[in-house]
């Protein structure tokens, strides 16, 4: 596959590649227990769009932005957090150099939880100043890649969990070498099942991990992510398709 990282290509390369989307992966620098990397978000968002673009033709690949809104993460050494408004104004300026430069679709691939609502809310403002770019986004990829895989994949908490399971396994699919499972430890919270209470991490946990990272394997890694990117290729190809215009039925 010719390369499609927009880091490394030159500018006759960019020129020649003929790219009419981007996706641009977004992560976080935080704190996901003793057993995984600092970088995780960061990592899993950029393992996903570089091999959803091997399967994408004119798919360009953003440089991942690995800082996110993590305030909330802040009890546990060390979190490098971006305040929501900053998260927006960063986005808002991406989505308008892209637009500059004639690239009016985007795939946003999200690995943090906190980054979604700046991600809602700068894409909204965008498009309504911008009707002509066209922006989706994958906000959580670890609820989507628990609900394509068949039940009884996971043990515990349906995958889920900050470093838990599923992202351990994620982990441990894409970067096994940066993973220490004998320190991997975690508890499941018991929280409401129809509202959301606004937590801070240390109060969910005093490993700074939620669900049971102790039950992930490299093979649920691999699964996901076959199920995600799987997904996504036939998004992009669906939506290519029409335009990136939405179907009213």
């Amino acid at each position: 596959m010719s390369e499609r990282r927009l880091s490394r290509l030159s500018g006759h390369a960019f020129r020649s590649g003929r790219f009419d989307k981007a996706v641009l992966p977004i992560g976080s620098t935080e704190y996901h227990g003793e057993h995984l990397p600092h970088g995780t978000d960061t990592l899993v968002a950029e393992a996903l769009a570089e091999a959803l673009a091997e399967r994408v033709e004119g798919l360009l690949v953003l440089p991942t932005l690995p800082y996110g809104m993590s305030r909330h993460y802040y009890s546990f050494p060390m979190a490098v957090s971006l305040t929501t408004n900053t998260l927006m104004a960063a986005l808002r300026e991406i989505f308008q150099s892209l637009y500059g430069h004639g690239i009016k679709r985007l795939l946003i691939i999200n690995g943090h939880d906190g980054n979604i609502p700046a991600i809602d809310a700068a894409a909204r403002e965008f498009r309504a100043e911008n009707p002509e770019m066209r922006i989706a986004v994958l906000e959580a990829w670890w609820e989507t890649a628990a609900r394509l895989l068949p039940e009884g994949t996971f043990e515990a908490w349906g995958g889920l969990g900050h470093g838990g399971e599923g992202e351990t396994s994620m982990a441990l699919a894409i970067a096994p070498e940066l993973v220490e499972m004998e320190y991997a430890r975690g508890v499941t919270p018991k929280l409401p099942p129809h509202v959301q209470v606004k937590w801070r991490f240390d109060e969910l946990t005093p490993y700074g991990v939620t669900g049971d990272p102790t039950k992930a394997t490299a093979e649920k890694g691999r699964l996901m992510m076959r199920a995600l990117v799987e997904l996504l290729t036939s998004f992009i190809k669906e939506m290519d398709e029409r335009n990136w215009e939405i179907e009213i039925i």
